[in-house]
């Protein structure tokens, strides 16, 4: 479907919903039958939570590019961007050839190897805060091992993070406790709010091994901390002795040297994630050469078969190395910029009750005005309205993440955003009674 084509409607919100659903799932009978298939080996039908959504899960076929093709045929522009781990798009001829090569030499050699140093010393070079470094298999390890330095180094248990903050699968804070979340002691602070979280960290700092935040949420809603919070916690840890670590994996890509350079806050710590080694299972840890030297030998153990694994850190070097250098990560968020600004007068212009928050490549729509500066519970009718904008977006063969949020990779040109911006002006048209609260949630 063009992104022009969808109808007016004036229903109210359940109705409108009532009728996606029904499109969504008369268009898409083949994924409809491998999620009833997947419910019979897996709970839930997938292996990955994130990935779901109802009626059900899209299952995708393969991607080229920005461009993805479901099992149905369909085909999207993907501005999921893998949750920002897919930085270098479906293809890069330059990585993949780089993972051609490293198959060719040999998997898992069961030794250490000259490329894992060479990697190491090219994000070493990149970011403020890393004097050393080590490698994970994912952002979730990368925080766990961090925060694990952190507790050895200063003697210390606790730990202050965010409230609806993500830091990995076992480290998520979006609806406040987890039952799955790694037992460490949390307690969290208000996003954004000096005063009250300086306040916290006094109460607590004679137990608080680290202060743990992404300088911009990413799955809690593409809020960006304001540099004077960031700055406030840089003082407040450093004269409490305590460890800061800002989880850049997503928010790393907006500068050379990610948003601590951007905002010229060095934290003690920082972790990043899968894009660094060019979408590969990857993620690292870094930071003060003396935190770092907990994990010298006979000191703190960090296993882990494939940290050093031959795919990511041919991948790794040849993506930072190579292509993502300082100049692309700039032209990047300045292209990202620019489209936010443009959804934004999008929405004006409608008087629609919506507005996009970011930074550079990362893009989240609220259905709601004012100043977004910590995460919230969104209310049922924002829930509808945020479903109502994906249904619309995959009928108009845009794919992003459910919650709205975009993650631009490096093949999404100025084509692909004005695509996008015409789509949102087209839900802004065919949804203007429920942007301006002028239909009741009922049908």
């Amino acid at each position: 479907m063009a992104p022009l084509d969808i109808a007016p409607r004036n229903t109210g919100l359940d109705e409108a919903l009532a009728d996606a659903r029904d499109q969504y799932i008369t268009a898409r009978p083949k994924s409809a039958a491998a999620y009833e298939r997947a419910k019979l080996v897996m709970p839930g039908g997938n292996t990955r939570s994130t990935l779901y959504y109802s009626p059900f899960p899209t299952a995708m076929a393969g991607g080229e590019g920005c461009h993805l093709t479901d099992i149905d045929g369909h085909r999207y522009l993907d501005l999921c961007g893998e949750y920002t781990a897919g930085l270098f798009g479906h293809s890069d001829p330059r990585i993949i050839a780089a993972l051609q090569a490293a198959i060719a030499r040999g998997l898992s050699l069961a030794a250490v190897g000259e490329r894992e140093a060479e990697f190491a010393g090219i994000l070493c070079e990149r970011f403020p805060s890393i004097e050393r470094i080590r490698f994970t298999n994912s952002g979730t390890e990368a925080n766990l091992m961090a925060i694990s330095a952190a507790r050895a180094f200063t003697g210390r248990p606790g730990i202050i993070a965010m409230q609806g903050g993500y830091h990995g699968g076992v480290l998520t804070f979006v609806t406040g406790a987890n039952a799955v979340n790694a037992p460490f002691p949390v307690t969290l602070a208000p996003y954004n709010d000096i005063e009250g979280t300086i306040a916290l960290i006094r109460e607590n700092a004679g137990s608080l091994a680290a202060i743990l935040l992404e300088p911009m949420m990413g799955s809690g809603g593409c809020i960006p901390a304001s540099v004077e919070f960031l700055a406030a916690l840089r003082a407040v840890a450093t004269e409490l002795g305590i460890v800061l670590i800002f989880d850049e994996v997503m928010t790393s890509r907006h500068t050379i040297g990610g948003l601590q350079k951007l905002h010229g806050v060095t934290p003690d710590l920082t972790t990043l994630g899968k894009y660094v080694a060019g979408g590969m299972s990857f993620g690292a840890f870094g930071g003060r050469a003396d935190v770092m030297a907990m994990y010298e030998p006979g000191r703190l153990t960090h296993g882990g078969t494939f940290n050093n694994n031959v795919l990511s850190m041919s991948a790794g070097i040849t993506a930072m190395g190579e292509i993502f250098d300082g100049e692309t990560a700039e032209a990047l968020r300045a292209r990202g910029d620019a489209l936010r600004n443009a959804l934004n007068a999008t929405c004006v212009r409608h008087q629609a009750v919506m507005r996009f928050t970011g930074i550079g490549s990362m893009i989240q729509p609220h259905f709601r005005l004012g100043d977004i500066v910590r995460p919230y519970v969104a209310t049922p009718a924002e829930e509808g309205l945020r479903e109502l904008f994906f249904l619309d977006m995959m009928r108009a063969g845009i794919y992003m993440a459910r919650r709205g949020m975009v993650a631009l990779s490096l093949p999404v040109g100025e084509a692909e955003a004005a695509r996008y911006v015409a789509a949102v002006d087209a839900f802004c048209s065919a949804r203007m009674p429920l942007l301006r609260g002028e239909a009741s949630a009922g049908g």
